[in-house]
């Protein structure tokens, strides 16, 4: 046995005994509490058992964890290995046609503004006048 497992088997009693004292008190302030109380915490440990017990019935439980659905087996075939990553594939296409028509709808706007900036009556040095923001400031008010 070497340092670092005997390091790790200390820590281990360790939290061992800190979890039972920790436990022990709580059971002991447990008896202290109003029946209302109990009663509360009673239902609630309930509730949460009997969701924890459908949680692991349900098929989405069973496919997570160490064998779950990701975990490709050597004996399947290439078919099979396909249509387990061929969502994820499905999904990062239409994440990135998303973003190519976001940046396109993007640019043809812009090119809009620019249009009506450089085609208009007033010349584009008049949108950088300090008097232009003032001037459309007071016709906001009116």
């Amino acid at each position: 046995m070497n340092m670092f497992s005997t390091k790790q088997g200390t820590k281990s009693r360790a939290q061992d005994l800190f979890s039972a004292r920790v436990a022990a008190r709580l059971d002991q302030a447990s008896q202290d509490l109003p029946h209302g109380v109990s009663e509360r915490l009673r239902a609630g440990r309930m509730a949460a058992l009997a969701h924890r017990r459908v949680y692991e019935l349900s098929p989405v439980a069973a496919m997570s964890g160490a064998g779950g659905a990701w975990h490709l087996d050597p004996a399947k075939s290439l078919w099979a290995r396909l249509s387990a990553v061929l969502p994820l594939i499905a999904l990062l296409a239409g994440l990135a046609m998303i973003g190519v028509v976001q940046d396109q709808d993007r640019a043809h706007e812009l090119a809009e503004v620019d249009t009506e900036l450089l085609t208009g009556d007033l010349p584009p040095s008049a949108y950088t006048d300090p008097g232009f923001a003032e001037f459309l400031k007071r016709a906001g008010r009116d």
